[in-house]
This record gives structure tokens, sequence and C-alpha cells, in this order.
């Protein structure tokens, strides 16, 4: 699949932990229909077979709406289920290497840092993730990015650059001028209880910020 700017808009990071009275794949239905350009599925507990049973099925819907589907870090999944690509962090497979297992599919690598975001580019990687921009409960140990080293990582690559971490509908704006193509969110999705409706005003907050 072809990646181009406009699928960073609004990358919806799934996470369990406001399931609910829902299943994962409904509320990530839901978050499609809200107008969602991105999804990962993140996954640090569940078991092999459920995994790729639960990753099969939100592919289909993924399909069927033409957006991108990347699998958190597990790699034997996404080959497993034909997923778009893998996204790793720093503490995961280096690029090249992930390049060398699942070919042309995306890759998607963190990044806080000038330096690592231009060697994740050259090692392959289709887009960078930076973050945090905000300290968040969702991931404890990570390292807040000031918005000059965004904004210094935008104009350093030259691939798509997504922002991630604590973001939500209050504070998408002040990434404005940052040059970053869009955001990505955890809880300011999956914890609301209109998830379409939630998606939709994130992805005009989203358009607005990137306009800017």
């Amino acid at each position: 699949m072809k990646l181009d700017k406009q699928a960073m808009l609004l990358y919806a990071v799934t996470d369990r932990s406001w399931l609910g009275d829902q299943t994962l794949v409904e509320q990530v239905e839901e978050t499609l229909k809200g107008g969602a350009t991105f999804i990962q599925l993140r996954e640090k507990e569940l078991e092999a077979e459920d995994f790729i049973r639960e990753a099969r099925v939100i592919k289909k819907l993924t399909d069927a709406y033409k957006i991108p589907f990347v699998i958190n870090d597990a790699v034997e999944v996404a080959l497993a289920v034909d997923a778009d690509g893998v996204h790793v962090g720093q503490d995961d497979m280096d690029a090249g290497e992930l390049r060398k297992r699942i070919g042309d599919k995306i890759i998607g690598v963190s990044a806080d840092s000038v330096e690592l975001a231009l060697k994740a580019e050259a090692d392959g990687a289709d887009y960078i993730g930076v973050g945090a921009i905000y300290a968040t409960d969702t991931k404890a140990d990570a390292t807040v990015v000031a918005f000059d080293t965004i904004a210094a990582i935008c104009q350093a690559v030259s691939i798509p650059v997504v922002a991630i971490g604590g973001l939500n509908e209050t504070n998408i704006h002040r990434l404005a001028g940052t040059g970053v193509d869009g955001v990505a969110l955890v809880s300011a999705i999956f914890s609301k209880a209109d998830i379409q409706k939630a998606t939709r005003e994130l992805r005009q907050l989203s358009e607005a910020m990137t306009r800017t």
C-alpha cells in the first residue's frame, strides 16, 4: 500500500483499556466510521492465536475503508494476517532488519530526536512517530519531546511524521507550525463514550492544525 502524508491525519492506536460493552473490533469500526485515516493494532498481553484472529477481522475493516493497517511490534502477526505494515519503537527491531523481514510493507518507527529520525529514514522507514508530545498514562516511560525538536525532525526527514503522546481535543492545535502531518491518538479516541463522534471532531482539529 502506498503511504502518503494524508494517512497521518488521524492515526488511531488501539487500547483495550476502555472496551466496556464493545469489542475492540467494534470500537475500531466506530473510529473508521468517524474518519480515522490509519489504524495501528497494539496488543501487549493477548495470546498469539487471539491476536491473529482479531487482526484478521480488523484487516478486513481497514481494507473496506481503504486505509493503512499496521501491527505494533509483532512481526509474525503482521505477516500472518497480511497487514499493511509494522510499527516499531527504538527498543524493538531495527528498521533495516525489519525491511528484510516484511519486504515492501509499511514500516513506522518511533523517534524522539533528529538523529534517530534520520537513521530510521535511512534504514527504510516509511514514516516517523514522534513523541511523547505530552506525558501520558498510555506509555509511562515515554520521554517528552520539545516542540522545537518536533519541528526540527519534520524539517530533517522527507517521509511523513505523526505526533503521538498525550494529545487530545484540548491541545492538538498547539502543534500548528511544527510541520507534523497529523496526530496519533489512543485515549482521546478509545476512552470516549461516542467514539465515532470523537474521531470526527479530532480529525477536524488535526486538519485545521496541519493547514496552519
